[in-house]
């Protein structure tokens, strides 16, 4: 008997940038959430059909308290940064999936407006910025936060591999 099994991770990687300048860049693993893996088993084992077509990175805002349990209308632990420029939030747009992995492969861009801390990050598959509807699928806490500055440029490539 041939017995596989599938684990899903992902792992996000930040660059801070202020006036062009390369100030710092970080990888950190994220945990997927509870409804992020019912949502994977149900598109593509039951119905695949209501596949999400959108998917959409976001960023936390305060010390991060991440649960397994948190959705979007629901995650005490945590809220929001918003202080950026983009209308919406930036979408994650991956290429083809290849070798058990799939990335965006430009990385997105969050034009800072505001001084403030960025605790860790989140995917979620609405764009609607500050909004709390949705399938979130990850988030991820810093081991420090950032402090970031108006003019300042966080930028997030994001990769989810399957071993």
């Amino acid at each position: 008997m041939v017995k596989n099994e599938i684990k899903l991770s992902g792992r996000y990687k930040l660059q801070h940038f202020r006036a062009g300048v390369l100030l710092e860049e970080r990888e950190y693993d994220n945990g997927v959430v509870d409804v992020g893996i019912t949502s994977i088993l149900d598109i593509n084992f039951r119905d695949a059909a209501t596949k999400l077509t959108l998917w959409a990175i976001g960023m936390i805002a305060d010390p991060a308290t991440l649960a397994a349990a948190d959705v979007m209308s629901s995650h005490a632990g945590w809220t929001e940064f918003v202080s950026y420029a983009e209308a919406t939030r930036p979408l994650w747009a991956p290429a083809a999936a290849a070798a058990k992995s799939i990335s965006n492969s430009v990385a997105r861009d969050f034009n800072i407006n505001g001084s403030g801390t960025i605790h860790g990050t989140f995917t979620v598959d609405q764009d609607t910025k500050g909004g709390v509807t949705g399938t979130l699928w990850a988030t991820a806490a810093f081991g420090s936060p950032i402090v970031v500055n108006a003019a300042d440029l966080i930028r997030i490539t994001y990769t989810v591999s399957g071993t």
